[in-house]
C-alpha cells in the first residue's frame, strides 16, 4: 500500500506573509511593554516608541540577523548555538541606537530583554509547529483499495 503526503503548496501557517509580520509586531510590542515593566534597564517614551521599536527589531531580525549568523557561524557551531543569545542582544542594542525613544541601560538589560522576546516568539511559533505535525496521510486511491485491487473488507486466502 502506498501512502502519500498531500501538500497543497499553500502557506497554511498562521504567522506567515504580511499578516505574519503584523502579528509578530503586535506580539513583540506586547513583549516590549511587559519588558518595560519587568526590567529596570528598559524604558520607552510612549506607546508609539514601543510600536516603532517592535517594527525596527522585526526588520533587523529579517535583514541583519541572517548576515550576523553567517559571519558568526564558527562561533555559533563552537558554542552549540548559545552565541545566538549574543546576536539577539546585539540586535536589541542596535535597535536602541536607531529608535530615539527606546532606552537600554546596557548589555545585561538588552540580554534579558532578548530572552523575553525569544520566549514570546517561541510561544508565537507553537501553532505553526502544531500545523507541521498534523500533516494528513492518505492513500492515493479514493475508493479505499490497495495496490492489488482488494477492498479492506475482502479476505485473502
Amino acid at each position: 500500500m502506498r501512502i502519500t503526503i498531500h501538500n497543497n503548496n499553500q502557506n497554511n501557517h498562521f504567522f506567515m506573509g504580511p499578516w505574519g509580520f503584523v502579528t509578530r509586531v503586535i506580539v513583540m510590542s506586547l513583549a516590549a511593554v511587559l519588558a518595560g515593566y519587568l526590567l529596570p534597564g528598559i524604558r520607552f517614551d510612549g506607546l508609539m516608541a514601543v510600536v516603532i521599536t517592535a517594527v525596527v527589531i522585526s526588520l533587523l531580525n529579517n535583514f541583519i540577523r541572517p548576515i550576523l549568523i553567517v559571519v558568526a557561524l564558527p562561533v555559533l557551531l563552537f558554542s552549540m548555538g548559545l552565541f545566538m543569545l549574543v546576536i539577539n542582544t546585539l540586535i536589541i542594542l542596535l535597535a536602541a541606537k536607531l529608535v530615539p525613544n527606546f532606552h537600554v541601560d546596557g548589555f545585561g538589560s538588552a540580554f534579558w530583554f532578548s530572552l523575553l522576546l525569544t520566549f514570546f516568539n517561541y510561544l508565537l511559533e507553537l501553532p505553526n509547529k502544531a500545523l507541521r505535525r498534523n500533516n494528513s496521510y492518505q492513500s492515493p486511491n479514493d475508493n479505499n483499495q490497495d495496490d492489488e485491487g482488494f477492498t479492506p473488507y475482502e479476505e485473502v486466502e
